[in-house]
């Protein structure tokens, strides 16, 4: 049974990802996404880095745990953070969202193709369904005149890659805790998308910041790398699968209703349509079988931040 505590936390962190989307949107109008990338990854990771250190975890990995770390931040963190900021960049920041979240897809036809994970009439039906969504998006894209379908493969790049993270982040070996390992992972990360920022990109120019890009950069550092880590985190040892999947079914649709407000963008029914089958394609394989089939693929415990 959920308790009140909890059920805040739950929709607390769903808005506070689902509301990213549109940040990062909005961050981008006035900040190149790999600069952008790399700040608010570094400074989120060293203030958590900080915060568990202080709660009394060990922070130091062993041995060949570095290399694992290393090994596991390509897909979780290189790869899911850095497509899909291109994604944003490109998109609508909830069609971005809308084809970010049909990573538990990816993770099923992931495991099935690598990891000899059964492939079961659920399984069929979200792949259906997020094919039906993706080609909804795409259509659009493609009949407007700006569209930009690239974006769309920027997503489905980042949404992949975050379903291979997840399988391999479970199927790791560790002495430190999940929380640990993803600070590091985002460290590490971090790094290399600096590296690449200063090869790539222009220098930003900080004291030409509006007000309101220090805020959109502020929720990137505090809330979207920080708070809401810890809240998952908190809530991903305790609560029901059920739960958690409906948490992440409704990001998708907070991106999407709060970039009208944020960056007032207006949705098409293409995109509602999309919602509806994304979040159908979820709940068939995060939605917790029945005691006589297979369970439900586990819910991802890496760098889940946008």
């Amino acid at each position: 049974m959920i308790s009140r505590r909890q059920l805040w936390a739950l929709l607390a962190l769903t808005l506070m990802w689902g509301v990213n989307w549109p940040m990062m949107k909005l961050s981008l109008q006035e900040l190149t996404p790999l600069y952008f990338r790399a700040s608010t990854m570094l400074l989120g990771a060293a203030w958590l880095f900080v915060y568990v250190q202080r709660h009394g975890e060990r922070m130091w990995p062993h041995g060949r745990e570095w290399l694992t770390i290393a090994w596991l931040a390509l897909p979780n963190v290189l790869g899911w953070h850095t497509l899909s900021i291109f994604g944003v960049q490109e998109l609508a920041s909830g069609r971005a969202a809308i084809i970010g979240f049909t990573m538990p897809i990816f993770t099923v036809l992931l495991g099935a193709a690598f990891f000899g994970e059964r492939v079961t009439p659920r399984v069929r039906l979200a792949v259906v369904a997020a094919a039906i969504a993706i080609g909804l998006l795409l259509w659009h894209e493609l009949q407007s005149l700006s569209g930009r379908p690239t974006g769309i493969a920027w997503m489905l790049g980042a949404a992949a890659c975050w379903g291979l993270g997840t399988l391999t982040f479970k199927r790791s070996h560790f002495t430190l805790s999940p929380m640990v390992v993803t600070v590091w992972m985002l460290l590490m990360g971090s790094a290399v998308v600096w590296v690449l920022a200063i090869a790539i990109e222009p220098v930003p120019a900080p004291a030409r910041f509006s007000l309101v890009m220090w805020l959109a950069l502020a929720y990137g550092v505090v809330i979207n790398y920080g708070v809401a880590q810890l809240i998952w985190f908190g809530l991903a040892r305790h609560l029901p699968p059920a739960t958690s999947a409906m948490s992440i079914m409704a990001i998708p649709l907070v991106g999407t209703l709060s970039a009208t407000l944020i960056v007032g963008e207006i949705p098409h029914w293409q995109d509602w349509l999309a919602i509806v089958f994304v979040m159908l394609a979820i709940a068939s394989v995060l939605w917790p079988a029945r005691p006589s089939t297979p369970p439900a693929p586990a819910l991802p415990t890496g760098p889940a931040a946008q």
